[in-house]
């Protein structure tokens, strides 16, 4: 499921980055007595995720290891075709995308702003990131170095949501026959 990812974008295009890694309340006590207690935003432990929603159809995220502007735009760069619309916050990190071949929309969460009047928005990202952290709960807490694995099953299960569990069941025996999962056997 992993190896199966969206190759470029085109179109109108939603960018937003989350963390996850739980509630301080929620962690094991061995955690809590050997690392400092993790702050929301910058300085945060938790692991970062990038996420593209295209409008049309699927999402893209990986985890990666800032929100910088160094680290979302290089990715942007290769997953969205330049002329696409880029919607996103108005996070540092998206800064000076529009002068990289894009346009930019920005909507400020700051002042309650949610959409503009031009279709600028990230709401179908925001869902993805409730659909992922919904059913990562709902497993009760994962490793973080399994994660990645996790991350790439709900997108796979997001951008093959419209299909019957008969032909996802299909897709997922093509994708064991096409030798696309790295697993020999």
């Amino acid at each position: 499921m992993t190896k199966e990812i969206p190759e470029v974008f085109s179109g109108t295009v939603e960018v937003d980055e989350t963390y996850m890694g739980g509630q301080w309340k929620n962690k094991r006590l061995r955690t809590k007595r050997t690392e400092p207690e993790s702050k929301r935003g910058k300085g945060t432990t938790k692991q970062a995720i990038f996420g593209i929603l295209c409008r049309k159809s699927e999402v893209y995220a990986q985890l990666i290891d800032g929100v910088k502007k160094k680290d979302l735009q290089p990715i942007i760069q290769k997953r969205v075709s330049r002329g696409s619309t880029v919607c996103s916050d108005t996070w540092g990190g998206y800064t000076g995308i529009a002068t990289k071949g894009y346009v930019h929309r920005m909507v400020d969460h700051g002042k309650k702003e949610y959409s503009d009047l031009k279709g600028g928005h990230i709401n179908g990202m925001e869902g993805f990131w409730g659909y992922l952290k919904r059913n990562l709960v709902s497993r009760g807490g994962i490793r973080k170095s399994r994660l990645k694995y996790f991350l790439g099953e709900y997108v796979w299960r997001y951008n093959h949501r419209k299909l019957s569990l008969k032909n996802q069941t299909i897709a997922l025996f093509n994708l064991i026959a096409n030798g696309k999962t790295g697993v020999h056997y």
